[in-house]
């Protein structure tokens, strides 16, 4: 089951599709959608957070907490829609391109990837890439 949880609304409302679209992403990479919970939250929030379990004193657009055993993918992702707001505009994106950016990374750290060196980097961001492509063709699916 995946769900969205916030500490205070944001301004997307999450729907079926992108519950879909994340079982999708995760079955791509041969695993298995679990339990996985996203936590939209302040940077203020998520800083303490990044503090408290990583000692990183350091914003940050998301955390995740990866609970997967063996190929069941499941974990806790915290999101800080004040990074996602600012990045949009640093990246020169749309809010809703860099959430769902954003909320797609997440799942693949679930999955496994990191991004830490360049190399990881720049694995996870044809990673996302391809992600917001599948997400864009389900979308068009099912306007049609």
């Amino acid at each position: 089951m995946i769900q969205f949880t916030y500490q205070k609304p944001i301004p997307v409302s999450f729907t079926l599709l992108h519950k879909q679209w994340l079982k999708e992403i995760i079955r791509r990479e041969n695993r298995v959608p679990g339990d996985i919970v996203y936590f939209f939250c302040d940077d203020e929030y998520l800083h303490s957070q990044n503090v408290q379990f990583l000692q990183h004193d350091t914003l940050t657009d998301i955390i995740t907490f990866d609970d997967g055993v063996g190929e069941l993918v499941q974990g806790n992702i915290m999101i800080s829609y004040d990074r996602v707001k600012d990045n949009a505009l640093a990246f020169q994106v749309s809010e809703q391109e860099e959430l769902l950016r954003v909320v797609a990374h997440g799942v693949l750290h679930l999955c496994g990837y990191k991004d830490k060196t360049d190399a990881e980097a720049q694995q996870m961001r044809r990673k996302e890439a391809e992600a917001l492509m599948l997400f864009s063709e389900m979308l068009n699916h099912n306007n049609q």
